[in-house]
C-alpha cells in the first residue's frame, strides 16, 4: 500500500502514526512545500518573542520520519488525478498513490487594498518563514500597523510589542476577537493588551495605502514602517475542486473521508460536523486537525476509527492572561465577571452549548466534556457546576467513568 500525505502539519504528522498504528510497512510519501522540519504553527509568536526557538518548535522529533520510514519531498501539488490516482508537482514530476490524504492548511487573505503594493515592509503570519521575515526587519525605533484584531493579529501583536517603538491594531469590527469573546470579554482583554502598550484603532478600516501611511474610511491617516496583514485565512481547498464535495471547506465525514473513495482530508482545509452547533463548519483548531489525521490515517490503512465529536474551540494567551473558548454561543447564559475573571456558558435544551473563560482557565475541561458527549444537563449538579465546576458535580457512576475506572452502566 502507497500513502501520499499533502501537509506536514498537524494532520499530516497525525496521519502517519494513524498509518503506523495498523500498517508498519506500507509507504508513505509527505509532500510539503516548507523547507522546514514539521513544527507547531501556534509558537511562531512565541520565536519572535524569543520564547523559543527553531528547534524547540518542532511538533516531533528529529528523527521521525526516519523511525516511521517516511520518505519527505518538497515541492508544490498542482493536480489531484482521482481517476488515475497521481498527483502532479509543479516540477513535472507524478506521483502515484493508493490512498492520498489532502491536509493543506489555509493561507493568509490579503484583500485587494489600494496602493498595498507600493507598501515597503509589508508581510502576513501564518507560517514560520513568514515570522522568519518579520524578525528580520524588528528594531526598536519602527513603528508596526497590524491589520486585524483577530487571533493572528494579536499574537503577532504579542510577540513583537517589546521588539519595537510602538503597536497599533486596526479592525473594521467594533471588538477584539469578535469571532471568539462577546462584548464583556473582549473589552477585559482588549483593557489588559491596552496596559501592556498595545493601541486599538477598531470599528474603520483601511480605504487606501500611501506608500507607509494607511488613510483610513474616516480620513484619519496612521503611519508605519512595517505593516503586518491578519485580516484572515482561506482554507487551501483548490487541489479538489474538480475532485470532491467542497464548500468553504472540503467536506468530511466523521472518517475522515472526502467524498470521492480512497481521497481523504484532515485540518484547516476542511469543513466537518460540529456537535455543539449541528452545523457543517470550518474548525480551524490543532488538536482537531491532528485527531483528524489520525483517523485518517487509521482507516486509510484498512484501520476503523471515528472522530465525531469535534467543536470550535480556541485556547490562547496574551501576556499572562489566558482565554479558553468552546462551542456555540447559542441559548441561555450563565455569566460570572469579577476579579478580573470572566466566565459565560450557554445552554439550551437540556445541554451545554458553549463557553467562554478569561482569566481563570482552570477547569475548562469540565465544560468541554459536557460539549462534547452532550450530557444532558439534569443528570448533573449544573448549578454546581456553572459555579464550581468540578467532578463532585457529576453522579459516582459517572464520575468513575471519566476517571477511567468504569463503564456507564
Amino acid at each position: 500500500m502507497k500513502y501520499v500525505i499533502i501537509g506536514n502539519s498537524a494532520a499530516g504528522v497525525g496521519a502517519v502514526e494513524g498509518i503506523r498504528q495498523i500498517d508498519i510497512f506500507g509507504e508513505i510519501v509527505i509532500i510539503t512545500n516548507e523547507s522546514h522540519h514539521t513544527y507547531s504553527r501556534p509558537l511562531i509568536s512565541y520565536f519572535l518573542f524569543g520564547k523559543t526557538t527553531e528547534e524547540q518548535m518542532r511538533y516531533r522529533g528529529d528523527s521521525f520520519y526516519a523511525e516511521n520510514h517516511c520518505t519527505l519531498i518538497q515541492g508544490t501539488v498542482t493536480e489531484v488525478n482521482a481517476k488515475t490516482k497521481q498527483v502532479y508537482l509543479s516540477n513535472g514530476n507524478q506521483i502515484s498513490f493508493d490512498k492520498l490524504l489532502v491536509a493543506t492548511g489555509s493561507t493568509a487573505f490579503v484583500p485587494p487594498f489600494e496602493g498595498l503594493d507600493l507598501v515597503d515592509h509589508k508581510y502576513t503570519f501564518m507560517s514560520f518563514d513568514d515570522a522568519q521575515k518579520l524578525n528580520n526587519v524588528l528594531s526598536q525605533n519602527k513603528q508596526v500597523l497590524i491589520v486585524g484584531a483577530g487571533l493572528i493579529g494579536l499574537k503577532c501583536a504579542e510577540g513583537i510589542l517589546k521588539r519595537v517603538a510602538h503597536v497599533t491594531v486596526l479592525d473594521l469590527a467594533p471588538k477584539i476577537l469578535s469571532s471568539i469573546l462577546d462584548d464583556d470579554s473582549a473589552k477585559l482583554v482588549q483593557f489588559h493588551l491596552e496596559n501592556m502598550g498595545l493601541s486599538f484603532r477598531l470599528s474603520c478600516s483601511v480605504k487606501r495605502f500611501e506608500y507607509n501611511t494607511a488613510i483610513l474610511d474616516n480620513g484619519d491617516r496612521i503611519p508605519f514602517d512595517v505593516l503586518v496583514l491578519a485580516v484572515g485565512v482561506r482554507p487551501n481547498t483548490g487541489l479538489l475542486k474538480e475532485v470532491a464535495q467542497i464548500d468553504r471547506g472540503i467536506f468530511i465525514n466523521e472518517k475522515s473521508e472526502t467524498t470521492t473513495p480512497d481521497i481523504y482530508a484532515a485540518g484547516d482545509c476542511t469543513q466537518t460536523f460540529d456537535v455543539s452547533s449541528g452545523q457543517n463548519k470550518i474548525m480551524a483548531l490543532l488538536p482537531n486537525a491532528y485527531i483528524q489525521g489520525e483517523c485518517a490515517g487509521i482507516n486509510m490503512a484498512g484501520g476503523k476509527k471515528s472522530f465525531d465529536k469535534a467543536i470550535p474551540m480556541n485556547a490562547i494567551g496574551f501576556f499572562g492572561l489566558h482565554i479558553i473558548t468552546a462551542g456555540s454561543y447559542n441559548g441561555d447564559a450563565y455569566t460570572e465577571n469579577k476579579n478580573g475573571n470572566y466566565k459565560r456558558l450557554f445552554y439550551s435544551e437540556n445541554k451545554l452549548n458553549g463557553y467562554i473563560l478569561v482569566g481563570n482557565v482552570e477547569k475548562a475541561g469540565i465544560y468541554t466534556s459536557l460539549i462534547r458527549e452532550r450530557t444532558p444537563l439534569d443528570t448533573i449538579d449544573f448549578v454546581l457546576v456553572c459555579e464550581k465546576p468540578g467532578l463532585m458535580a457529576f453522579t459516582k457512576n459517572v464520575r468513575m467513568v471519566k476517571l477511567g475506572g468504569e463503564k456507564i452502566k
